[in-house]
């Protein structure tokens, strides 16, 4: 039924080719239809172009996107998109590679077939067809200013599909557009979408067939994020005999002030529009990213190969490595000599900490210096002498700070801290992605990189690209991390085994794992002093290896990981960035199984929700030879005592099959090396 539907609302004029665009009736400026097909001539999507600008996609045959307009809308009242006037259409078939920086992988295969229609009123539209993927971006050559009123972006599905939706929630002082970025995903049919409420990218559909699609975007630079909400008719749209469920895209309008509250730098008031922004621009990308098996979302790279390129030339001072973290566990180490806390003494401890075990930095959190005036240092703390014991220890210092003082003091801060030998900040409670915000990020990467200095995003939407283009911008949140049970009862394993495939595709997630106080559904309970989390210790070992952070935390205290040394040297053990990756297995909701490469070295993780299971891991991944694999399992009593666990020494070699077994909320992790 799909398939007619999709046959009916998609019939085109004639019979078109890969990559070769067919503009009908043949003539510069008439409406037409137009055909681009994946390398490997799986994917194909149309192209509508006439009194609205649509496409649409399918892929083996079977409808992905139905029909979806697509448009600028500008505040003079011109649509680009609407009456389209083809002038020229390119086609352009790229086949290369390319390096990323701190990344899941040394090397990106960017292969695509593209479409470019010139149109009459100085702008294009850019479509991009991979194996896997579709992209398509407006560009603008015009001069002076544009003011973006709105902008239509369709997304229209062919039944009322399953999706796991990260619905907006936690709106900050009671309104919409502002807030924490930080949601479990509702598991709902399109049609139970709940009333006046947006969910945040990236949002995954189930189409059937065993296909999952995730919308995304990439490049948003200078630009409002995009939210999703189903159309005007709540889902419903008739095109003939058919129906679809569509989603659409909405924008954060455009801030005309902001006032504190609290830490929070939130909207007064907002424009009739979304954008201001220069008249000859890229605009973002608009993604979809399909797969036929679930675990192929586990290393996907869309965003990375629609991102803008680097632009640091020299990134050598850029280092990616763990973190001993202290907010988290609230600064509760013992078994010393002084008071703990937001002091000198303590943040030396954890320097100690951090040295002995490898590590190569220690954050200092909330408390240092006032929340508003990065000069105003706290009198327990003499930051220079943190900063110089750090450095004869090899450990560096990262600040944290809100983006409301980053804002205003950015300028002086920078160059500052970055001379007593601060390594980078950690920026805190953004809290929005409407344009101004956005455009902060950009400002914040480029000055911060001029002093040498790290970034670790928090309190902010989902990356889209912002890790390639400016690489020392190292971490970011946009996802409910562990610091959310230290106060919340949900479901964390099955969180946890969600979000590699849909948010971890936007980029790096500081979940920050490394619980070791670890409960079972019945053990658990919120504590904000000592917080433990759900599932076992062999779960949180497994988010080492399977969750992507450049700049990784640790987040339990010193003192319990030094009880649990054991753990601790497998953690440290793990690299926070690899050479290539690997799913194994998996299933959205369910479990999961990837490995990563760091030279010769190999890293398997594996995890599951709230049910027990077993799994087989085919080894064939690894290249000819021995190796012996030192490896976390869950203890055979870890339904009942979530920290139990057993470490043990296998031999392996290519083509060998490991059977795991897997607690509830379980994980399995393992370091494998050649012999």
């Amino acid at each position: 039924m799909r398939t007619l539907l999709f046959l009916f609302a998609c019939l085109l004029d004639t019979a078109l080719f890969a990559g070769k665009p067919a503009n009908l009736p043949g003539t510069p400026g008439a409406p037409g239809n137009y055909e681009v097909k994946s390398p490997d001539g799986s994917l194909v999507v149309h192209i509508q172009a006439g009194a609205q600008l649509q496409w649409s996609a399918d892929q083996d045959g079977q409808p992905v996107i139905l029909p979806s307009a697509i448009g600028l809308q500008l505040q003079t009242g011109e649509t680009l998109g609407a009456n389209v006037k083809i002038t020229d259409a390119k086609t352009e078939n790229v086949n290369t590679d390319f390096t990323p920086i701190n990344y899941k992988k040394s090397t990106i295969h960017d292969q695509y077939a593209q479409l470019t229609l010139n149109c009459k009123g100085d702008y294009s539209i850019i479509f991009r067809v991979y194996n896997d993927a579709v992209a398509y971006r407006f560009v603008t050559k015009r001069n002076g200013e544009l003011i973006i009123k709105n902008e239509e972006a369709n997304f229209n599905f062919a039944a009322d599909d399953r999706a796991f939706i990260p619905i907006q929630w936690d709106y900050r002082r009671g309104k919409i557009f502002n807030s924490s970025f930080e949601n479990l995903y509702r598991e709902i049919n399109l049609s139970q979408w709940p009333k006046d409420s947006l969910a945040f990218l990236p949002l995954l559909v189930d189409i059937g067939a065993n296909k999952k699609v995730v919308i995304l975007e990439s490049d948003l630079d200078d630009y409002p994020g995009m939210y999703l909400d189903l159309n005007a008719t709540r889902g419903l749209i008739r095109a003939s005999d058919s129906v679809r469920w569509g989603l659409k895209g909405v924008y954060a309008p455009y801030p005309l002030d902001a006032a504190l509250a609290g830490i929070n730098y939130i909207p007064g008031s907002r424009a009739g529009y979304i954008a201001k922004t220069t008249g000859s621009r890229n605009f973002p990308w608009r993604v979809i990213a399909i797969s036929r098996q679930d675990k192929d979302l586990l290393s996907q790279d869309i965003v990375q190969k629609l991102a803008a390129p680097p632009k640091l030339s020299d990134v050598s001072w850029i280092k990616p490595g763990q973190v001993a973290w202290d907010w988290w566990n609230n600064w509760n180490i013992t078994h010393v000599d002084f008071k703990a806390g937001i002091n000198t003494e303590t943040y030396k401890y954890y320097i100690d900490f951090a040295a002995a075990n490898h590590l190569q930095y220690i954050v200092m959190d909330e408390g240092w210096s006032n929340d508003l005036d990065l000069f105003k240092v706290s009198r327990n703390i003499d930051l220079q002498q943190i900063i110089d014991y750090g450095k004869q220890k090899g450990i560096g210092v990262i600040l944290w700070a809100t983006w409301y003082a980053i804002n205003r003091q950015m300028d002086s801060v920078f160059p500052h801290y970055a001379a007593m030998g601060v390594k980078g900040f950690k920026i805190d409670f953004i809290d929005r992605d409407d344009q101004v915000a956005i455009a902060s990020t950009y400002v914040i990467a480029q000055k911060a990189a001029a002093a040498k200095l790290l970034v670790d995003y928090h309190g902010t939407s989902k990356p889209t690209g912002l890790p390639r283009t400016w690489p020392n911008v190292i971490g970011y949140e946009g996802v409910k991390g562990l610091e959310n049970f230290k106060w919340a009862d949900e479901d964390q394993p099955r969180y946890v085994v969600s979000i590699p495939f849909i948010r971890m595709m936007a980029g790096p997630m500081d979940y920050t794992p490394g619980a070791m106080r670890n409960a079972t559904k019945a053990t658990y309970r919120p504590v904000n002093n000592n917080p433990m989390a759900k599932g076992t210790r062999c779960q949180q070992l497994a988010e080492y290896i399977v969750f992507d952070a450049p700049l990784q935390m640790l987040s339990d205290n010193p003192t319990i990981y030094m009880k649990e040394q054991e753990c601790t040297d497998f953690i440290a053990s793990i690299p926070t960035t690899f050479d290539e990756t690997v799913p194994l297995d998996g299933k959205v909701g369910e479990y999961l199984a990837l490995a990563h490469r760091k030279g010769k070295d190999w890293f398997v993780g594996a995890m599951t929700n709230w049910d027990a299971r077993e799994i087989t891991i085919d080894c064939s991944f690894l290249p000819e030879g021995h190796y012996v694999a030192e490896v976390f399992k869950d203890g055979v009593n870890a339904d009942r005592d979530a920290t139990d666990y057993k470490k043990e020494t296998i031999r392996i070699q290519r083509g060998g099959k490991l059977t795991i077994r897997l607690a509830p909320g379980g994980g399995w992790a393992a370091h494998i090396r050649p012999v």
